[in-house]
């Protein structure tokens, strides 16, 4: 008799492509297969030291048990503050600019049920964290898409044509986008912008009268004197954005679920709202270590975890051309996007078959492009979580598995 009864919400959402790859996974380890994962971007190495200790002292005070602040407590405010400070130059207003969220996903999640009404439109680019498009969908907004263009040896996003397009969607979409998500670095494709960039970008805003919500899960992790700018280092900036940023990646705190968002005060004032209502904040111990993350160990990154994501990619990009799949060396974040390997297309797969057969044939698990978006279907993102010795020896499993597939090619 309940039949009848549907869930909308749920049924706009598309069917999650990476659960067929997980299924197969699981599946194998359940046979003793032995899988070489770089799959999910889990950072494998432990959070640091002082983290940890302080988040044990402070579990040991019982007056630390209750209920939190659903937007954080001060002093990590304060601490997301001082890096912003630190870190880029930027002035912000622990009270009324900065919320602390449970990782960024969450805080990006309830920003976009805040702000977003039913029909409203927002431009994300393609490809993208599956997260960024979805949560206007849960929302009961639509979502225009647009091409993520850049450079396939440097990664530099190609930011003339990208601004076009959002002046293009901006111009040509009714209703009138409302919202435009950028994620730089990018994830998936590890895509690269300048500090120029966001000046156009907010000058953009202005002019055409749209909100930006900015991700910068990233930031820390770059390479070959890179350095991630931010949004928030534009003047007026705090007009038009917000920004969205997590200790996961840079602290190998992923399981921690820290994050923040920054920015504009109409924005966070909303964020601060709906979360008032929903949640009553992360465990207060948990808080409190992730202030030492940020005030006393802000250069963790560039000394420990920075060093080890460089050596696995230079590993990774050397051992897989070699074996045959070139790669391209990106310059920030813990992936690397790659095209799949010629034979495999001139065989007519896609992604996903691809994926599909590496996993079954190689023991080796990479997250198909086409997850991402429509401009994925001849990639696949290839996580740094695995040493340097499992990383070499999924390039002579993949050497094995190029030559199977160029011997199909010439019998078929």
């Amino acid at each position: 008799m309940f039949d009848e009864i549907q869930f909308e919400k749920i049924n706009r959402l598309p069917k999650y492509i990476f659960a067929e790859i997980n299924d197969i996974k699981m599946q194998m380890r359940r046979e003793g297969a032995d899988i070489i994962d770089f799959s999910m971007g889990n950072p494998d190495a432990a959070t640091p030291q002082p983290i940890i200790d302080k988040l044990c002292e402070t579990a040991n005070k019982p007056k630390t048990h209750g209920y939190s602040a659903s937007k954080g407590i001060y002093k990590l405010r304060l601490a997301m503050s001082n890096w912003y400070k630190r870190k880029y130059g930027v002035d912000l207003d622990p009270d009324t600019e900065v919320v602390a969220t449970m990782g960024s996903k969450e805080g990006y999640v309830h920003l976009v049920q805040a702000i977003s009404n039913p029909g409203d439109v927002a431009i994300v680019p393609d490809p993208t964290y599956p997260i960024h498009s979805q949560a206007f969908i849960l929302a009961g907004a639509n979502v225009e898409k647009m091409e993520v263009t850049f450079d396939e040896e440097t990664f530099e996003v190609d930011e003339d044509k990208f601004l076009a397009d959002v002046n293009e969607a901006l111009e040509n979409s009714i209703p009138k986008p409302k919202f435009l998500v950028v994620n730089f670095p990018h994830n998936p494709s590890t895509a690269t912008v300048t500090p120029e960039f966001y000046e156009r970008l907010v000058a953009l805003a202005k002019e055409k009268r749209f909100y930006i919500i900015s991700d910068i899960a990233y930031a820390d992790i770059t390479f070959d004197g890179y350095k991630t700018p931010s949004i928030m280092q534009v003047e007026g900036a705090k007009d038009v954005a917000v920004e969205s940023y997590t200790l996961s990646k840079s602290y190998n705190m992923a399981g921690w679920r820290v994050g923040f968002v920054v920015g504009n005060k109409k924005l966070i004032s909303a964020l601060q709202a709906i979360k008032s209502w929903l949640d009553y904040g992360m465990f207060t111990p948990i808080q409190v270590a992730a202030t030492v993350a940020l005030d006393e160990h802000g250069y963790v990154p560039d000394k420990e975890i920075i060093p080890r994501y460089r050596k696995r990619r230079d590993v990774m990009i050397e051992s897989f051309t070699n074996a045959g799949w070139e790669l391209k060396k990106p310059r920030a974040s813990m992936f690397i996007w790659a095209k799949i390997p010629q034979v495999a297309i001139d065989l007519g797969m896609d992604s996903m078959d691809f994926s599909k057969r590496l996993l079954q044939e190689a023991g080796v698990a990479v997250s198909p492009g086409v997850g991402f978006g429509i401009y994925g279907k001849h990639y696949v993102r290839i996580a740094l979580i695995e040493n340097e010795k499992r990383i070499r020896q999924a390039a002579r499993n993949i050497k094995r598995f190029l030559k199977t597939l160029e011997e199909g090619e010439q019998h078929g």
